[in-house]
């Protein structure tokens, strides 16, 4: 009897030593296998500005680099060195006709080669003229235009009336944006203040005769408009005074300067 009870314990003693080792291998934290997976990139070299290029600035070789570049962000129009291996050669001396932040893809359709024309005929847009007129400080809101801003033109004239003369002043053009002033083209190093004899205007063939007509009459001045500033219909394209000089002046509003009267027409 003693002797079956022995043998009854020591079934019961191994087979709880096994239980124990079991489950101590199961609770044990399981070596954790790390699989390493490399994902290949096709890449393109593609030609980035090396540095901040401005409008109007000269692209040299330097200026320029080559940059891997993931195959499937290659956009249409990126030079790449696949396709345009002298790339840097060829296009050194082109000037830009809009800005490169650094790192940017260059593009031939921002490029203008020197012997293709200037700056201002890359940039002015389809269809609009460039032209020019004189101004001083005092009739250019004191040189605080700048290139890209908008403004209103107004000439100041004599105009006899009756048996006397009178100063008037009409706005000709309104909403025109300025594309130079002197032979600044854009804001630089962050100027307030831009001088020059003459500012450069956007404007379509029929307010180019309007301004060169005005600028025969009398002096031109320039109102800076305000950035939110919009035409009536929503668009921020230039709008010219119907019959600026015609005899239907509607109302007007008279003004005394030094002892003389002066007549504003067109006021709004």
């Amino acid at each position: 009897m003693k002797r079956a009870r022995i043998i009854v314990l020591a079934i019961a003693f191994a087979a709880a030593g096994g239980a124990a080792i079991i489950a101590k291998r199961f609770s044990a934290p399981q070596p954790v296998q790390r699989v390493e997976i490399e994902t290949q990139v096709g890449t393109v070299d593609v030609l980035v500005a090396a540095k901040a290029i401005r409008l109007g600035d000269s692209v040299r070789s330097n200026d320029v680099k080559w940059l891997a570049w993931p195959k499937s962000a290659v956009a249409s129009g990126y030079v790449t060195r696949a396709k345009q291996p002298k790339a840097m050669s060829e296009l050194s001396g082109s000037l830009a006709r809009a800005p490169f932040l650094e790192g940017e893809p260059i593009k031939d359709q921002k490029l203008i080669k020197a012997s293709e024309g200037g700056v201002m005929a890359a940039i002015l847009p389809s269809g609009m003229r460039a032209i020019s007129t004189p101004i001083r400080e005092e009739t250019a809101a004191g040189g605080f235009i700048l290139p890209n801003d908008r403004v209103d033109v107004i000439v100041s004239r004599r105009v006899r009336m009756a048996r006397r003369e009178e100063h008037v002043s009409e706005t000709v053009l309104r909403n025109v944006r300025v594309m130079a002033i002197g032979q600044i083209i854009e804001q630089k190093d962050g100027k307030k203040v831009a001088n020059g004899k003459t500012a450069t205007l956007e404007l379509t063939l029929g307010q180019a005769e309007t301004l060169a007509l005005a600028r025969s009459m009398g002096e031109i001045s320039l109102a800076l408009r305000s950035l939110a500033d919009v035409n009536p219909n929503g668009k921020g394209g230039p709008e010219q005074v119907d019959n600026p000089f015609g005899n239907d002046r509607g109302s007007s509003v008279k003004l005394l300067k030094y002892s003389v009267p002066s007549r504003a027409y067109g006021l709004n």
